[in-house]
């Protein structure tokens, strides 16, 4: 009787799901540090850092790891190499099975490069940039997305939609705007020349412009600062200022007397209220 193909093949299919997170973990690398920093480096080098499909959900799936986990209590996201992250690496996205129709390309962005950028704005814990390099495209919004963004002074920030012809993705205009303002962000985004570092500081895309040999050190430090802080109040301080942009004065009001109320049920409010009353430095736990 001859041999089943059925065996081979699911062998062949086991082998290959079991190969694909190794993969993937090997081109966006992670680790925990012991006072609680989750470390997300991009690590594609070789393609200047261009973010795959496969990469985009490892991203988005250790961001929400470090939310639900209580012993994460801040966020690096950096990459190795000359290149933060120059865009989307569309070869590696999946291949469509039929022609495209109207409504394909907007799922393609909402399901892709909004679900990255959203999931870098909801995380629940700080978020660092430290870009290392070329930051270009959908490279760029994922690096002014994130709540505190330090720089080499070699990197360079490029809205380089305008130059194929597309319109800006990953939530660029929605980002730009809020950071820089209307007329800066067109300019930004009409004409897609290269921003150094230095000039990113002085708009106010970039909180610290430093040598490249500094970068790493100084996003080390932050994040241990953030990770030694009382996180629950830092991830509700996160979510009032980012909803304040685009909110009233009475709901932002509300929405504040709200997180203040939820805070003070939290062992790192009392902690902090007890340590300046006792005159001491607060230990916070994180929660």
């Amino acid at each position: 009787m001859p041999v089943s193909a059925e065996p081979a093949r699911a062998q062949a299919q086991a082998q290959t799901q079991a190969e694909a997170p190794t993969s993937v973990a090997s081109t966006v690398l992670h680790r925990i540090t012991p006072d609680g920093v989750s470390w997300i480096t991009l690590n594609r080098p070789e393609a200047m850092n261009a973010v795959t499909w496969e990469q985009r959900e490892r991203v988005i799936a250790l961001l929400a790891d470090a939310s639900a986990d209580p012993a994460v209590r801040a966020v690096v996201l950096t990459a190795t190499g000359r290149g933060f992250c120059a865009g989307a690496d569309l070869r590696g996205a999946p291949a469509q099975a039929r022609e495209r129709v109207p409504g394909d390309v907007a799922r393609t962005i909402r399901l892709g490069a909004q679900r990255l950028i959203a999931a870098v704005l909801d995380c629940e814990k700080p978020v660092i940039a430290a870009v290392n390099g070329t930051a270009a495209g959908i490279g760029a919004h994922l690096a002014f997305a994130c709540d505190l963004v330090l720089a080499a002074d070699t990197a360079r920030f490029i809205e380089v939609f305008v130059r194929r012809g597309l319109v800006p993705d990953g939530g660029g205009a929605y980002l730009l705007p809020r950071l820089v303002g209307p007329q800066r962000a067109k300019e930004l985004m009409f004409f897609g020349d290269a921003l150094t570092a230095a000039d990113a500081e002085r708009m106010g895309l970039v909180n610290r412009a430093v040598p490249e040999a500094e970068l790493a050190g100084l996003a080390a430090a932050w994040a241990g600062r953030l990770a030694g802080g009382p996180t629950r109040a830092i991830a509700l301080t996160k979510q009032l200022v980012n909803d304040s942009l685009t909110t009233d004065r009475a709901t932002a009001f509300a929405a504040e007397a709200a997180a203040q109320e939820i805070n003070m049920t939290t062992r790192d409010a009392n902690e902090g209220v007890a340590s300046f009353v006792e005159r001491r430095t607060a230990e916070y736990r994180g929660y």
